[in-house]
């Protein structure tokens, strides 16, 4: 879809970035002329169409938008799609005034190299991809003259998977203004015949879809089109703006007389195969759920609601335990047990009762679940025909017991040795999924995000709806021997009801005649072998309707499956193997024309917008501690010799409507250092209550002493008036006065680090970082791993654990975040402020920290018993005054978070006094900059 933007600089990451701050002009009267309806700003958007073709599952989707430009002067035009995640992008084409630039794909590592050539000679990149929960948004911006057109076509494919009994395509529709030439069109042919075909929109009544839509189906055929008129589009009769904002549905299955089906084109084949009216085969299923600390609240709820629900669903031929996990692991029975009436019942109030509590040892859990499968079918307590299964939730990482991904991953890999699958559901964003998906891959399994939303519940039941039917067990699909090459996979753990098996491959001979397959596997009672025998004449007469697909889908769709299954290898994959599977992946990819983690698009602009290179990757689900796509760009307000460069492992958010794309384009990853190791020098920081220790490298020792003031204050740290940086700090309190004022605590709540020679300033908060350099605005959530670098400044943000601010060599600081639970009912998240490098700090440098960055001594005597035992007392001469000081200790957070290291010091009382230049009330300053 195509929006029309004010020209603006800014710096907007569709995923997990905020953004505000755009620099827009108003907009100015176009003068008398008549235009045309829809216009806004200046832009028309006069036809969006979005096309598709899906031929055996195969789905060819194209999105063309044109507008025009009626305003006097140039205007900035985006161009937003969002696209399924399972899809790749196979072409881009811009074309202007009847010229057309069109994309080619190619290694990463080369569009990369491109790109920084691009960038060095002062040329920007401007397009980004993120992910969503579904989808994925592609987004393209370009400068249109006045007068001029522009068309912007986007070529998508994608396999449609089979999902509770139905195929589904889903396309998000957002034009954002009213187009005179709106319209869907879909057209479905399908060799096996159409049984059922329906489209739905969420964002329009029945009766204005009624007389909008179109749908119909006959034999092999089907179409579907969607076509509202101005009137239709519009959010009330008098209005001007859109209501076509949402879901737009395609959803059809196809005929299953036989259970298997076999087609041919041009020497390759895909079979698909989903037999139905089978018998369910028994399961046993172990739930393996996380009731740590951090599933406190909605999230516990809510996994207790998807629990009864799923118990309702539970058959008494099958048979069930629930392992609970936090430091520890507890059972609700010593072994499974048969889902009877009363058991089932017994069932619900084990799990009404779950609380939460502790820490998170995935370890010990998983390992007792496995084992108890293991022992079940050990000591015949399952049934023979029975299958079994391990579905395990979480929401973090292991942070007790075996805390190793690695480990775990062997250790369950070793307990299960292929007998039985894993699924791995990840609830949040704060953990590793990576890990997850991997563990679950390895053992047969899958894993799935659950995400933090109020139907959380319905996406837990949703996905074991989806398991809760095996019909098969270890399913085979078998060919003739030496008849087939480059087979995708052809073995399956479990065929689920409703799902699908689909195989795909090359024939050896293309001359062959006649084509065999056998598909094996074990049913509730008996072994089963289905066998499709397919005529190679018979064949090319049911493909003979080539204006309604195109030719070459089932040899697009052998690769596009190749690629899918290569890449989830090569995520377990070491050494030599991976590297064969990545050059494999790669090879396809390049060959038929994929946006996949392995290549990038590449579209260069014309000259009038500067020959501006955009580069589009595949982005990654996300989640910590892996290396997902990367981004790298300038940051907005500077000018191009200016090169900063950002990197953001993106996190799955849906991505916000309105934000302009500019100089940003995806890179493949690099592994860098995201725990920050200081230099061996003095450093200076302020934690805790606020605690301020000064580190006297001299003596071996450091000093300590609190500031005692209201929530509110702002606090000078730090200003050095010749190198013009300065660093503030403003106190919170706690989310509720505590009853006895003698224990109150304060702590610093939000930071302010400003360069006036680089014009340049970051806040820091608990909750976000924000940059700005001159006037333009960025902003950054503690979700991201992001490197922002440019010409003496480089700022690091390291996943919900601190930031390293460095200006240039000699000046470093690092802001550690403190994060408490979030049903804490007192304390709240706050922030510690370390000085690990100060060596460039000018003489004039003060502060209630950068006083001390020059040297200093003190000299400690008369040490005897306080009265605390543990603490004793002493006399301090420091700056000529005579201290009493009592010995203490503070923590350092710098390189454990959590637990910290101890640090010695001499504690100075009543706010420092006698130790700092003057008073405390002299540092507090009015405002954070």
């Amino acid at each position: 879809m195509v929006s029309a933007q004010w020209p603006c600089l800014v710096l907007a990451l569709l995923s997990s970035l905020a953004v505000s701050g755009f620099l827009r002009s108003p907009p100015r009267p176009l003068g008398k002329r008549s235009l045309p309806e829809g216009v806004v700003n200046g832009i028309e958007v006069y036809s969006t169409k979005i096309t598709c073709k899906v031929t055996s599952r195969f789905a060819h989707n194209v999105v063309t938008t044109r507008a025009v430009n009626h305003a006097d002067t140039a205007k900035e035009v985006s161009f937003d799609v969002e696209l399924p995640k399972t899809a790749f992008i196979t072409n881009f084409t811009l074309t202007i005034d009847g010229v057309t630039y069109p994309g080619n794909v190619k290694e990463k590592e080369v569009a990369k190299k491109q790109y920084e050539k691009a960038v060095s000679q002062g040329k920007t990149a401007g397009l980004v991809k993120a992910s969503g929960r579904k989808l994925e948004k592609f987004t393209v911006s370009v400068n249109v003259a006045s007068g001029s057109k522009v068309t912007f076509e986007l070529t998508y494919e994608e396999l449609l998977k089979r999902h509770k009994g139905k195929y589904e395509m889903y396309l998000k529709v957002q034009p954002k203004q009213l187009v005179k030439h709106f319209e869907i069109k879909a057209d479905i042919f399908e060799p096996q015949g159409i049984s059922t075909l329906d489209a739905e929109a969420s964002f329009i009544t029945n009766d204005l879809l009624g007389s909008a839509l179109t749908k119909s189906f006959s034999g092999k055929k089907g179409h579907v089109s969607f076509k509202p008129s101005l009137d239709q589009q519009r959010s009330c009769p008098t209005c001007t703006d859109s209501l076509l904002k949402g879901d737009f549905i395609i959803t059809y299955d196809v005929n299953r007389e036989s259970p298997a089906n076999v087609q041919i084109v041009n020497g390759y084949f895909v079979h698909f195969f989903a037999p139905q009216g089978l018998p369910v085969v028994p399961k046993n299923v172990v739930f393996v759920i996380d009731i740590s600390g951090s599933m406190h609240g909605r999230k516990m709820e809510q996994t207790k609601d998807a629990l009864l629900k799923i118990l309702e669903d539970m058959k008494e031929d099958d048979y069930l335990n629930f392992i609970l996990f936090s430091g520890s692991v507890t059972t609700w029975k010593d072994s499974l047990v048969q889902a009877t009436p009363d058991n089932i019942q017994e069932a619900r109030k084990f799990v009404m009762n779950i609380h939460d509590q502790g820490w998170t040892n995935i370890n010990d859990g998983l390992l007792r679940g496995i084992s108890m499968l293991n022992n079940a079918r050990e000591e015949h307590i399952v049934p023979e025909r029975s299958t079994s299964i391990v579905i395990m939730l979480t929401d973090g990482d292991a942070n007790t017991g075996e805390s190793r991904p690695e480990k775990i991953q062997e250790n369950v890999r070793n307990a299960i040795r292929g007998k039985f699958p894993l699924y791995n559901l990840g609830f949040g964003n704060n953990l590793n999924y990576n890990f997850l998906e991997s563990m679950a891959l390895e053992n047969h399994g899958l894993a799935r995000r659950i995400y933090e939303d109020s139907d959380a519940n319905l996406q837990l039941q949703g996905f074991y709806e989806e398991v809760a039917n095996p019909l098969l067990t270890d399913v085979e699909v078998e060919y003739p021997e030496n008849a087939i090459q480059d087979l995708t996979q052809n073995t399956y753990q479990h065929f689920y009801d409703g799902s699908e098996i689909v195989v795909a491959g090359r024939l050896a001979d293309k001359d062959i005649n006649n084509f065999k397959a056998d598909v094996k596997g074990y049913g509730a009672i008996n072994d089963l072998t289905f066998t499709e025998e397919v005529d190679m004449k018979e064949m090319e007469k049911a493909l003979q309707e080539r204006d309604y697909i195109f030719g070459d889908y089932i040899e697009r769709l052998w690769a596009y499956l190749t690629i899918k299954q290569l890449l989830e290898k090569r995520k377990n994959a070491h050494g030599k193997e991976k590297e064969n599977l990545t050059a494999q992946a790669l090879a396809l990819s390049l060959k038929y024309h994929f946006v996949t983690p392995l290549t990038s698009m590449v579209v260069t602009k014309p000259e009038d917008n500067e020959n501006q290179m955009d580069i589009a990757n595949k982005p990654g689900e996300g989640g910590h501690g892996e290396q997902g796509p990367e981004l790298r760009g300038l940051l907005p307000g500077l000018r191009p010799q200016q090169h900063v460069w950002t990197r953001l492992w993106l996190s799955p958010q849906n991505s916000p409507d309105n934000c302009p794309l500019a100089s940003f384009s995806v890179i493949p990853s690099m592994a860098y250092q995201t725990s920050y190791q200081p230099p061996q020098t003095p450093y200076y920081y302020v934690d805790g209550d606020p605690h301020f220790i000064i580190q006297v490298p001299e003596k071996d020792d450091a000093i300590c002493f609190n500031i005692d003031e209201g929530p509110g204050t702002v606090l000078r740290l730090i200003q050095d008036p010749v190198i013009g940086i300065t660093v503030n700090g403003q106190i919170i309190g706690e989310k509720r006065d505590s009853l006895d004022s003698q224990t109150r605590k304060t702590y610093f709540g939000k930071l302010g680090i400003a360069s006036t020679q680089m014009d340049f300033r970051i806040e820091v908060t608990p909750a976000k970082i924000t940059l700005w350099n001159g006037v333009a605005q960025s902003t950054f959530s503690w979700l991201d791993t992001v490197e922002v670098t440019q010409d003496g400044l480089s700022v690091t943000i390291n996943r919900k654990k601190n930031i390293v601010v460095s200006f240039g060599d000699g000046v470093t600081f690092v802001v550690v975040l403190h994060q408490v639970w979030k049903k804490e009912p007192v304390h709240q998240d706050f922030l510690g402020f370390y000085v690990v490098d100060s060596r460039r700090m000018s003489a004039q440098t003060h502060g209630l920290l950068g006083q001390f960055f020059h040297p200093f001594d003190f000299e400690v005597s008369d040490i005897h018993p306080g009265s605390d035992p543990t603490k004793p007392e002493a006399t301090m001469v420091v700056k000529n005054h005579r201290l009493t000081v009592t010995r203490g200790s503070q923590k350092d957070y710098r390189k454990d978070i959590s637990v910290g290291t101890k640090v010695a010091c001499w504690f100075v009382h009543n706010n420092g006094q006698g130790l700092i230049d003057g008073v405390h009330s002299d540092y507090i300053v009015p405002d954070l900059f």
